[in-house]
């Protein structure tokens, strides 16, 4: 029996890096059923097809974040299947990087709506059903660019926004037993960070105690720890999974 079994999970941005990885490791941890939402639904059937579901239910879905109505539509669609949603891990997101001066509206309202307004669109259609259930796990990826990051004040705003979400989440969702935490992953090789210049990574990797980048599964054996009871006293907080980057 693994430490997620009996349980029903939404992972959001799914599809590859990070997400992909919570979605293998939710899978090895025993949950019952999970569906993954992503932008890119071949994508997604994709990396479900390579999957051993021997013992899982895996619902692909089609799902801008930022846009409610279709949240509210996948949500639905995750009811219906799993009967339940134990499990809500906000991991879809994007960059639009350029200096502030420089950053045109629409790489700011394109960054904050799937980063922050994502998060918030899930949240407002699952959060009711945990609290009717009087259970709930909620992990918000933030990211260390939520001290700040040059280049990345849409990014920065949005991944620091999440951590106070978090929080506050945590204080309202307590009494209903749901238990909400961030992980900010640091550095970590996704197909993301591969867009990164070359000189840039080098500058990163002499900020990085443990000396390396890190890899998608570390940041999703903290997820999936935050999604089980092993978390069950542990709300409200914001793990950085960095080699031991603490700001920038």
């Amino acid at each position: 029996m693994g430490k997620l079994s009996g349980k029903y999970a939404i992972v959001t941005g799914g599809g590859k890096g990070i997400g992909e990885s919570i979605v293998k490791c939710f899978i090895k941890d025993g949950i019952n059923g999970i569906a993954v939402l992503d932008y890119d639904l071949s994508l997604v059937e994709d990396m479900v097809s390579k999957l051993d579901k021997a013992t899982v239910e895996v619902l692909p879905i089609k799902c801008d974040v930022s846009n409610e109505k279709q949240v509210e539509a996948a949500v639905s669609q995750v009811v219906e299947r799993f009967q339940s949603i134990d499990i809500l891990v906000n991991n879809a997101g994007i960059t639009r990087d350029s200096m502030f001066h420089k950053m045109p509206n629409e790489s700011w309202d394109a960054v904050l709506n799937v980063n922050l307004k994502g998060a918030y669109n899930l949240c407002k259609y699952v959060v009711p059903i945990m609290r009717k259930n009087a259970y709930g796990r909620i992990v918000n990826i933030s990211s260390i660019s939520a001290f700040g990051n040059v280049g990345q004040a849409n990014y920065s705003a949005s991944k620091a926004a999440l951590i106070g979400f978090s929080k506050t989440l945590a204080k309202e969702g307590g009494p209903k037993n749901i238990i909400v935490n961030c992980v900010a992953p640091g550095f970590i090789e996704t197909d993301m960070y591969k867009d990164v210049p070359k000189e840039i990574i080098e500058e990163h990797m002499k900020l990085i105690p443990v000396r390396r980048l890190g890899q998608p599964n570390e940041v999703a054996k903290a997820v999936s720890f935050f999604s089980s009871d092993d978390a069950s006293f542990i709300s409200g907080q914001c793990l950085l999974v960095s080699g031991g980057v603490s700001a920038l």
